[in-house]
C-alpha cells in the first residue's frame, strides 16, 4: 500500500466516522466481537479449571523443607519429553487465554477502532489474526518456561539441601517480583499496554499490520507482567487461587483509570507478601 493510498483511505475513514456511517456499520461486528470474546473466555476458563483439578487429583511429590513439587514438570507414564512439552504448551496457552483475555479485549477493541473501514467480515479476520499474534508470543514464553521448569525440578530433586531452601527462595522471588513492580521498566511496558495501539491513530486494514500489532501487544504484555507470571510459576502454575489473584491484578493495572498507581500499590502488597513468606519459611525451618 502506497503512502498516497493510505492517506486517501485515512481521509475516507475520518469522513465516514464524522458522518456517523462508520459507527453504524461497525455495531453488528462489535457485538459479534464481544460475544466471541466472552465465549472464548468461558471456554478457556472451564478447560483451565478442569486441568487444574486433574493435576490436583494427581497430588505431588513431597520434598525436603515441607513443600510439594507439582507434577506439571514430570512426564506421565509412557510419555516422551516431546509429548510432555506439547501437553504443557497446550495447557499453558489455554491458561494464558483465561488469564489475559479480560485485559486483551480492551486492547483488541482499540485496535478495531483504529482500523479503517474495511467490511465486517474482514475486520473480524483481522481482529482474530491480531489475537493469534498475541498468543503466539505467549506460546513462545511457554516454550521457554517448560525446559526451565523441568531443569529446576531436576536440580531440586537431586539436591536435598537446595530443596529445603526452596520455601525461603520462593519468598525471595516474590519479594523481588514486588520490587520489579515499582521500576520504570514496568511502568514503560504497562503504559504501552494501556495505550496500544495509540490514541487517535488510524491503522491500515491489512494482515501484516494485524499480525505485528498482535505480536507487539504480546511482547509488551509479557514483559509488563513477567514478574506476576514468575510469582504464579513459583507458587504453583496450576494453583487456581493464585491464578485468580494474579488475573485480577493484571486486569486492574491495565484497565483501572489510575493503572500506574494501582500497579505500584500491587507492588507494595507483593513485597509485603514476600517478606511474610520468608519469615514463615524461616520459622518452619
Amino acid at each position: 500500500m502506497t503512502n498516497e493510498t493510505f492517506l486517501a483511505n485515512n481521509l475516507e475513514c475520518i469522513v465516514s466516522r464524522a458522518s456517523g456511517e462508520w459507527m453504524r456499520f461497525k455495531r453488528p461486528s462489535h457485538r459479534a466481537f464481544l460475544g466471541v470474546s466472552a465465549l472464548l473466555f468461558a471456554a478457556s476458563t472451564a478447560v483451565t479449571v478442569l486441568w487444574c483439578n486433574s493435576m490436583s487429583a494427581m497430588g505431588g511429590m513431597p520434598m525436603p523443607g515441607g513443600w510439594t513439587m507439582s507434577m506439571t514438570w514430570m512426564r506421565m507414564p509412557g510419555q516422551t519429553w516431546i509429548e510432555s512439552a506439547a501437553s504443557f504448551l497446550a495447557m499453558w496457552t489455554v491458561m494464558m487465554a483465561a488469564m489475559m483475555l479480560p485485559s486483551l479485549i480492551s486492547m483488541l477493541w482499540r485496535y478495531r477502532q483504529a482500523v479503517c473501514w474495511s467490511g465486517e467480515s474482514r475486520l473480524g479476520r483481522l481482529t482474530a489474526l491480531t489475537g493469534v499474534g498475541y498468543f503466539f508470543v505467549w506460546a513462545l514464553f511457554g516454550l521457554a518456561v517448560f525446559p526451565l521448569g523441568v531443569a529446576l525440578a531436576t536440580v531440586e530433586m537431586d539436591n536435598p539441601a537446595l530443596a529445603r531452601a526452596v520455601p525461603v527462595l520462593v519468598g525471595a522471588v516474590i519479594l523481588l517480583a514486588g520490587a520489579f513492580q515499582l521500576t520504570p521498566w514496568k511502568a514503560h511496558h504497562l503504559a504501552c499496554c494501556r495505550d496500544a495501539p495509540g490514541h487517535g491513530r488510524i491503522l491500515p486494514a491489512d494482515a501484516g499490520t494485524a499480525w505485528r500489532q498482535g505480536v507487539r501487544f504480546g511482547l509488551h504484555c509479557g514483559l509488563s507482567c513477567a514478574n506476576l507470571t514468575v510469582i504464579l510459576l513459583v507458587i504453583g502454575v496450576m494453583d487456581l487461587r493464585a491464578m485468580a489473584v494474579i488475573t485480577a491484578a493484571i486486569t486492574a493495572e491495565r484497565l483501572a483509570p489510575s493503572g500506574e498507581r494501582f500497579a505500584r500499590a500491587i507492588g507494595v502488597v507483593i513485597v509485603g507478601a514476600g517478606v511474610f513468606f520468608i519469615l514463615g519459611a524461616i520459622r518452619l525451618g
